[in-house]
């Protein structure tokens, strides 16, 4: 983890991935996607994709062309349907028809230019596409700036499980450009929001401090409040991902609240709540969980819930069943990427800035959810 002492007019901070020959850095800053020197270095390549949604295109995918026309000959363009209810084989399967419709070749370079959908599906299609091409992630939401764009996790969901099919495979680089953000819906500002919330208690109490007293600003898109915590939970992403990249251990705790938020997910169907807003409650959840197993007392509880509210995040979990609540969220809990023979596994706060990973009983866990959901 580390920050570029070299900061250029366009660049707020610089923050890199140290992974051997796999390093690369994550660019934080304004004006960015316009910017053709953003894009220098990369490799030489004829062509270049750039992957996006029919909500992004709009608005950013002929700023992205116009910078990169300096660097390749011919820059092609897909465009996938928006929403995670669309993230599926049948959509990777259009990012595929425009490589081999176009004979993209092994050097040819992917963009991904949207969320954090399209930043998976994306790095999903790089590392299947004769055995893996490079890829940039250029992520427009403050969801994918934090955090999904970071680290090389690429997947697609499946009916009973979300991101239970992908691959670690790493970017070149990462460029958040801060003016993105500016058309970011509320909704969506505060889904991103959930994922930087997460780093506080499971690592950075003083952090926690600082989006307590910043949430008003982070709300009302203030450009240096938002990138400082950009920078801070992709240092901290950074720190961890350095450590356990294929998530073999310490990575596991960058899911805390994702256990339950993904079993809201499914069991709503994906779409319905947004990503950030199921992790926001997960971790209200999560966080409950954690008292009862006596790590953390009620006031860590309550005030973590009290922030994750004011960032207009749901604070009480859907009914996912009407007969068995608690027993619905237990089986799609149980098809869960930390799950080991059929035992679901929890990110805990073990003290406030420490997280763990720890089973639980499942008559507690239904005491819990009973206690958080409606």
């Amino acid at each position: 983890m580390q920050s570029s002492p070299d900061i250029s007019p366009c660049l707020a901070a610089q923050v890199q991935i140290s992974l051997a020959d796999r390093s690369y850095p994550i660019m934080i800053g304004s004006a960015l996607l316009a910017n053709s020197a953003t894009f220098a270095g990369l490799p030489r390549s004829a062509q270049a994709l750039i992957v996006t949604n029919t909500t992004v295109a709009p608005l950013y995918a002929a700023t992205l062309r116009a910078a990169l026309q300096p660097h390749f000959a011919t820059i092609h363009l897909v465009e996938l349907p928006d929403g995670e209810a669309f993230k599926t084989w049948e959509t990777l399967n259009q990012i595929f028809d425009a490589l081999l419709g176009h004979a993209c070749d092994r050097k040819t370079v992917l963009f991904a230019l949207g969320g954090g959908v399209i930043g998976d599906m994306t790095g999903f299609a790089a590392a299947s596409y004769m055995r893996g091409v490079p890829f940039v992630q250029v992520p427009t939401t403050l969801l994918a700036q934090v955090d999904s764009s970071v680290g090389g996790k690429t997947a697609i969901n499946h009916p009973l499980g979300k991101n239970m099919i992908g691959a670690f495979y790493q970017p070149l680089r990462v460029v958040c450009d801060l003016d993105t953000l500016k058309t970011l819906p509320e909704r969506e500002l505060s889904a991103g929001l959930a994922e930087v919330i997460k780093y506080g208690p499971i690592a950075d109490m003083a952090f926690l401090d600082w989006i307590e007293a910043n949430i008003e600003a982070l709300m009302a898109r203030d450009a240096t409040a938002l990138a400082k915590a950009i920078q801070r939970s992709c240092e901290i992403k950074a720190d961890v991902v350095g450590q356990d990249e294929r998530e073999s251990g310490l990575r596991a705790i960058l899911n805390f609240g994702h256990t339950f938020g993904h079993a809201i997910e499914a069991g709503l169907g994906y779409g319905a709540w947004l990503h950030g807003e199921a992790v926001g409650c997960g971790m209200v959840m999560a966080a409950e969980l954690s008292c009862r197993l006596g790590l953390v007392d009620a006031a860590f509880t309550a005030r973590l819930k009290k922030l994750i509210g004011r960032a207009g995040l749901p604070v009480v979990g859907p009914k996912l069943s009407a007969q068995d609540n608690a027993g619905r969220y237990l089986e799609l809990m149980r098809v869960d990427k930390k799950a080991e023979a059929g035992e679901i596994r929890f990110v805990v706060i073990d003290g406030p800035g420490r997280a763990a990973v720890k089973g639980a009983p499942d008559a507690l866990v239904r005491e819990v959810i009973d206690s958080c959901c409606v």
